[in-house]
């Protein structure tokens, strides 16, 4: 009985000597600069995002976060890397509805690891408003008008996305079963670089895109803009209706960018970034600055709320593309 007890106390004491140090880590972290991984390369939404955060990360804690890009395979070279890397907050990932999301699905046979899984979420960072666009050689000027002009016989359409199994292509997908309307799908994995000239040229009449990238070549008439995805039209396209308005509630994804960390970080660790990307989120400054870029700051109380969040729509997403036997070579 001794003996047991002693047992049970020298493990006692080395569980509060753990949780004691993880707080102590906490507390003092960062010591060294932190890597934060990009599943892209520079200039899109997600790497924006990334360093915006990063810029105020490095003002908050007076150490460097460097801004990594890994891009390549869909996201998941650097999926692997942030999955990988030692959980001790100094390795960070900068993810999104296709990397956290749809991928655990479409690339389930070929990707090493399960991002539900081996990475946790921190919060979310921003949504991104998104539009459903077409070529000017449509007559069409809204979403109700493309259904009716993608229904007369005889017509062909050809849509972008930003590859096989990215949200702009399920997006579509489910749209397009709603509509009840026929389409070919081409893939651009550039993404909107690629899809954007694609549809000014005609060779492809139809999209889903977000906001930033297309609102410059809408403003100057070379890409119609059919129907916005928010709850109310964007004061920069007043006259654009929401997708609500046209009879198709729900059609289409405002996305998110969201940060992760190792799954197996200490939870002092992980509450102590949380709190501290909150600040710097939160922060007048960052809220105005992305605004300018069409992001609306969207953050979680908790981690566990946004993890609850992630599920929900692995979910969602693998139900999608099970259901239409989507498949990524």
């Amino acid at each position: 009985m001794i003996t047991s007890t002693l047992g049970k106390s020298i493990i006692s004491g080395c569980l509060l000597a753990l949780v004691s140090t993880g707080a102590i880590a906490a507390d003092q972290f960062p010591t060294k600069p932190v890597r934060l991984i990009v599943p892209y390369a520079p200039g899109g939404a997600t790497d924006i995002t990334a360093r915006q955060l990063a810029d105020g990360l490095t003002k908050a804690w007076g150490q460097q976060v460097i801004v990594d890009n890994r891009a390549g395979a869909s996201g998941n070279i650097a999926l692997e890397l942030a999955a990988r890397a030692a959980p001790d907050g100094y390795t960070l990932f900068v993810g999104n509805v296709s990397t956290n999301a749809i991928n655990e699905t479409t690339f389930a046979k070929v990707l090493k690891v399960k991002p539900s899984r081996d990475l946790t979420g921190v919060t979310n960072l921003i949504e991104l408003p998104h539009l459903w666009a077409a070529s000017t050689a449509v007559p069409a000027n809204n979403l109700k008008e493309f259904v009716q002009y993608a229904k007369t016989p005889g017509t062909r359409i050809n849509y972008a996305s930003a590859g096989v199994g990215s949200y702009p292509h399920l997006d579509t997908v489910v749209f397009l079963k709603a509509a009840g309307i026929q389409a070919t799908h081409v893939p651009y994995k550039g993404g909107a670089g690629q899809m954007i000239p694609a549809i000014m040229g005609n060779e492809v009449q139809f999209m889903f895109i977000n906001l930033a990238s297309s609102l410059t070549n809408i403003k100057a008439g070379r890409i119609k803009a059919l129907a916005v995805t928010i709850a109310e039209r964007h004061p920069e396209l007043p006259n654009v209706p929401t997708t609500i308005e046209m009879g198709y509630p729900g059609m289409g994804t405002n996305a998110w960018n969201a940060l992760f960390a190792p799954a197996q970080i200490p939870k002092p660790m992980l509450t102590r970034i949380h709190g501290d990307v909150l600040k710097v989120m939160e922060s007048p400054e960052m809220k105005e600055s992305l605004s300018k870029r069409f992001m609306s700051v969207v953050v979680n109380k908790t981690p566990a709320e946004f993890n609850e969040f992630v599920r929900a729509e692995v979910k969602k997403w693998g139900k999608i593309v099970i259901d239409n036997n989507i498949t990524v070579d």
